[in-house]
C-alpha cells in the first residue's frame, strides 16, 4: 500500500514537473506570464480628455488599471466566482474536493465546479481548444492548475482580479470591463454603481444567456443572485441588497464602431497616416499622382505620417495601432468638434438641402444635375460612377461582362439601408438608383485650427461617415475661386504695395499665350473708378485681381502659394490662376491662412500632441512646425484688408445676419457655375474654413444667390463661431484683438506711382 502511494506521489511529481517544464501541453514562458494580455485596442483621446474612439481588429479591449475599476466590481466577482479567493494560492482544495465528490463521483452537476478565479483566468488566457473528451479535459485542467499557481506567484490578488476583468468578453464588442462599462452603461468602469457591477459580473457565468440585450428579465434575475451573494459575504447590508435588487438595470447600449461617435473622419484619416508605409509609385493608380505626391512629402516631412512603421517597440518590431494599446492624445477639442459637426448638419440638412431639392428635383428626386447638362452628359457621369464602385469591380472580377454588370445595376433591385436627414431608412433600390440617390446630397468639409500652435480643434470630412466616406476636409480637392486672392494680395504687399494703392475698376482683355483673356465680374459697382486694393479684395473684384496679376508675375504667385503650404499639383503659373482655377483641400487652405494671423508665419496642422504606450510611457511628442511666408508688416496689411471683407464686403452677413462681434477676417469664394462655395475665416486665436458642393462639379445650385460661398459655406462658419463664443469654458472672446501694433499704419508707405499711377483714360487707351 505504501509502495503504491509512493508510486502515485512520484508519478504525480513527475507529471506536474513535466507540465511545468512544458513537456506536456503548452506552458507559457515567463515573459507571457509577465504580460498575459498583450493585445489592447488603441485609444484616440481629445485634448479635453474625452475618448473619441478606439482602433482594434476583432477585439475592442481597453486596459483598465486597478484604480480605474470600481471596488464593487471586484467584490461582486469574488463573492460570485471564488469566495475564498484571498485565502488560497491558486487552487481551492475545499472546492476541488467538493467538485470531485459531488460532480465526479455522485454526478450532481448542480454542485458547481472547483475552479478558482485564477484557474478561470489561466483557462481564458492559455486554453485555446475545446476538449473533445474527459481525458483531454483532465489534462487541460491539470495544466491550468500549474499556470494558476505561477500566476499567483507573479501577481497580487487584486492584479489577478484586474486581469480577469480586462480579459473577459462581455459581447457586443465589449472586451474587458472598461469597454463593457461604456457599451452597456455609457460610463467609466470606476463610476459603475453596485447594481451595474453586479449585472456585469453576473454575465461572467454565460455572457450570451445572461445578456441584458437578449433578455433583460433573465439578466436582472442573475444580477439579483450576485447581489444576494455579495450580501452573504458581507459586502452589502440587508437593506442595501433589497434596494439594489429593486433598482432597474439602467442599460444604455452604446454600439462601438470606428464609424460611430465624434470625429469619425478625423479618426479614419489619423488611422490611415499613422499606419502608412513608405510610398511606392507602383502601389498607386495612374490617376493618383496627387495622392502619391502628398504621401511622399508627408513621409519625409511629417513625423506623424507612417509613425508606426518609422518607430519600433522595445522588442524591435514596429508599432501596431490595432494591438499595442496605444493612447493617442490628439489636438481635437471634443466640444468644438461637436459644435462643428452640428453646424455642418444644421445648415446642410436644415436649410440648404431642402432648397436644393426644391430647385433640382421638382418631383423627380433622381435628378440632381445642372439644368445645363444634356441627358447624354448625365449618362456619362452616371456610368463613370458605376465603374468606380466596389460592386462594379467585384462583379467584373467575377467574370461578368461590362454590359451584364450595367444591366444588373439598372434593373436588379436590392434591399439596402440608406441615409436620410431624418435617420437611416430600409428600402429597395437598384444599384444605379442608389448611386443617383446619394448624388442628390450636398457635401461639406470643415476644419478649425489654432494659428499659433497648429492644433487642429475640429475636423469634419462630411455629413455621415457611414454613408459618405470620402473625406472632403483633408483628402478631397476642389476649385477654390476667390479664396485664392489673399495669396495674390500678399504677394503684392511683399512687393511694396499697400491696401490704399489704387487700381482701375474696369474690364480689360489680356493677351495670355497669344490668346485674349477677358475676366468677368459678379457686379459692376463703381465701374470706371479708381478704387483701392482694400476695396477690391473686400468686394472680391475679379478685374482688380486680374489687373494686379498683370503687374506681378504668375510664377511668383505659384512660388508664394507653395510657401503657404499649397502642395496641389494643379497650381500652374497663368493669368487665370489669380481667380482660383486650381483644386485645393480645405485643410491646405486653413493652414495657409494662419500666416495672416500669425505675423506672417504659417503653422502646419498638428493632429496629435503625444503618444503613450500600454505601460503609460510617452513614446512620442509632437511640436508645432512652421515657416515664415510673408513679413509681419505684410501680414498686418492683409489683416486690415481681410477684416474689411467682413465689415464692408462679401462676408458682411457675419455682422448683419449672424450678429458676430469682435475682430474677424476672412474671404468668400465661389467657382464657375456655383460648383464650389467657400469661406475661410479667422479670429485672433482660431482659423476655420469650409467648403460646400456636390459630389460632382455638375451638381450645384443654378442661381448665384443660392450657390455662392456667402450662402452655402459662410453660415456654417458663423454657426460654429456662435457656439464657440457661447461656450465660455473654451476661453474665446469677442474682445480679443489681432496682434497689430498700435502705431501701425497700413497705408503709411503708399507707392508714389500708385500702381504706375494709371488713370482710367490711360486704361481705356
Amino acid at each position: 500500500m505504501w509502495g503504491s502511494l509512493l508510486a502515485v506521489v512520484v508519478l504525480a511529481v513527475i507529471y506536474f514537473s513535466a507540465i511545468s517544464a512544458g513537456w506536456i501541453g503548452y506552458m507559457p514562458p515567463i515573459e507571457e506570464l509577465e504580460n498575459p494580455i498583450s493585445k489592447y485596442a488603441s485609444q484616440v483621446i481629445s485634448s479635453d480628455n474625452v475618448l473619441l474612439g478606439t482602433w482594434s481588429l476583432n477585439e475592442n479591449r481597453l486596459f483598465a488599471s486597478r484604480e480605474e475599476i470600481a471596488p464593487s466590481l471586484l467584490q461582486a466577482l469574488v463573492a460570485t466566482e471564488d469566495k475564498r479567493f484571498y485565502e488560497h494560492s491558486g487552487i481551492d482544495i475545499k472546492s476541488l474536493a467538493r467538485a470531485i465528490v459531488k460532480r465526479g463521483i455522485l454526478g450532481h452537476k448542480e454542485a458547481g465546479g472547483g475552479s478558482t478565479i485564477t484557474q478561470q483566468l489561466a483557462k481564458q488566457l492559455y486554453t485555446q481548444s475545446r476538449a473533445e473528451n474527459s481525458r483531454q479535459r483532465i489534462v487541460q485542467k491539470t495544466i491550468e492548475w500549474v499556470i494558476a499557481i505561477k500566476l499567483e506567484r507573479q501577481y497580487s490578488k487584486d492584479e489577478i482580479l484586474t486581469l480577469y476583468l480586462n480579459y473577459f468578453d462581455f459581447l457586443h464588442h465589449a472586451v474587458g470591463v472598461k469597454t463593457a462599462a461604456r457599451v452597456y452603461f455609457n460610463k467609466e468602469a470606476r463610476d459603475l454603481t453596485v447594481p451595474e457591477s453586479a449585472m456585469l459580473v453576473g454575465m461572467c457565468k454565460n455572457p450570451s444567456y445572461f445578456n441584458p440585450v437578449r433578455d433583460s428579465t433573465v439578466a436582472k434575475q442573475r444580477r439579483n443572485v450576485v447581489l444576494e451573494l455579495m450580501k452573504e459575504q458581507g459586502y452589502l447590508s440587508e437593506e442595501e441588497c433589497v434596494d439594489y435588487q429593486n433598482a432597474p438595470l439602467g442599460v444604455h447600449l452604446q454600439h462601438v464602431s470606428h464609424r460611430d461617435g465624434l470625429a469619425t473622419y478625423f479618426r479614419e484619416y489619423l488611422r490611415h497616416i499613422m499606419m502608412a508605409k513608405r510610398p511606392v509609385r507602383s502601389n498607386y493608380a495612374s490617376w493618383q499622382e496627387q495622392e502619391y505626391h502628398d504621401d511622399s512629402l508627408a513621409w519625409e516631412r511629417d513625423p506623424l505620417y507612417g509613425w508606426c512603421n518609422k518607430n519600433s517597440k522595445k522588442d524591435g518590431s514596429p508599432y501596431n495601432i490595432y494591438t499595442d494599446g496605444l493612447k493617442i492624445y490628439t489636438s481635437i477639442d471634443s466640444r468644438m468638434q461637436r459644435y462643428a459637426e452640428r453646424s455642418v448638419r444644421d445648415h446642410l440638412e436644415g436649410y440648404l438641402q431642402p432648397l436644393f431639392d426644391k430647385e433640382k428635383h421638382k418631383g423627380q428626386y433622381l435628378n440632381p444635375f445642372s439644368s445645363s447638362l444634356s441627358q447624354q452628359q448625365i449618362k456619362a457621369i452616371v456610368n463613370r460612377s458605376i465603374e468606380r464602385s466596389d460592386r462594379y469591380r467585384s462583379m467584373r472580377e467575377a467574370g461578368m461582362s461590362d454590359e451584364e454588370v450595367k444591366a444588373f445595376f439598372k434593373t436588379h433591385k436590392v434591399d439596402m439601408t440608406v441615409y436620410t436627414p431624418y435617420g437611416d431608412r430600409d428600402t429597395v433600390m437598384t444599384p444605379q438608383d442608389s448611386i443617383l440617390y446619394y448624388k442628390t446630397f450636398l457635401r461639406a468639409g470643415f476644419m478649425a485650427m489654432d494659428p499659433q500652435t497648429g492644433a487642429v480643434k475640429a475636423y469634419v470630412g462630411g455629413l455621415d461617415y457611414t454613408y459618405f466616406q470620402y473625406d472632403m476636409c483633408m483628402m478631397g480637392r476642389r476649385q477654390i475661386g476667390s479664396t485664392i486672392k489673399p495669396y495674390l494680395y500678399a504677394l503684392a504687399m511683399e512687393n511694396g504695395y499697400t491696401p490704399c494703392d489704387l487700381a482701375p475698376n474696369v474690364q480689360r482683355t489680356y493677351m495670355v499665350a497669344g490668346k485674349p483673356w477677358t475676366p468677368r465680374n459678379a457686379n459692376h459697382a463703381r465701374y470706371g473708378e479708381m478704387v483701392t486694393l482694400k476695396w477690391g479684395l473686400a468686394n472680391s473684384n475679379n478685374w482688380i485681381s486680374a489687373y494686379l496679376m498683370s503687374k506681378l508675375n504668375p510664377k511668383s504667385l505659384v512660388s508664394i502659394m507653395r510657401s503657404f503650404g499649397i502642395n496641389s499639383l494643379d497650381v500652374y503659373p497663368s493669368m487665370s490662376l489669380c481667380l482660383g482655377t486650381c483644386d485645393i483641400s480645405v485643410a491646405e487652405m486653413v493652414q495657409a491662412y494662419t500666416a495672416f494671423v500669425n505675423k506672417g508665419i504659417r503653422v502646419l496642422p498638428m493632429l496629435v500632441t503625444r503618444i503613450e504606450n500600454s505601460d503609460g510611457e510617452v513614446v512620442a511628442d509632437f511640436h508645432p512646425r512652421m515657416n515664415e511666408v510673408i513679413s509681419a508688416e505684410s501680414s498686418y496689411k492683409m489683416l486690415e484688408m481681410l477684416m474689411e471683407v467682413v465689415d464692408h464686403g462679401t462676408a458682411g452677413r457675419l455682422r448683419y445676419k449672424y450678429h458676430l462681434e469682435g475682430q474677424i477676417g476672412g474671404k468668400t469664394g465661389t467657382t464657375n457655375n456655383n460648383s464650389d462655395g467657400w469661406f475661410i475665416g479667422f479670429v485672433p486665436r482660431l482659423v476655420a474654413g469650409c467648403w460646400v458642393g456636390g459630389e460632382d462639379r455638375d451638381i450645384h445650385f443654378d442661381r448665384m444667390s443660392m450657390g455662392q460661398g456667402a450662402t452655402v459655406a459662410l453660415p456654417i462658419w458663423a454657426k460654429f463661431m456662435q457656439k464657440v463664443y457661447a461656450d465660455h469654458s473654451l476661453g474665446y472672446s469677442t474682445e480679443e484683438r489681432f496682434a497689430i501694433p498700435d502705431n501701425f499704419s497700413p497705408c503709411a508707405t503708399v507707392r508714389s506711382d500708385s500702381l504706375e499711377n494709371e488713370s482710367i483714360n490711360d486704361v481705356f487707351q
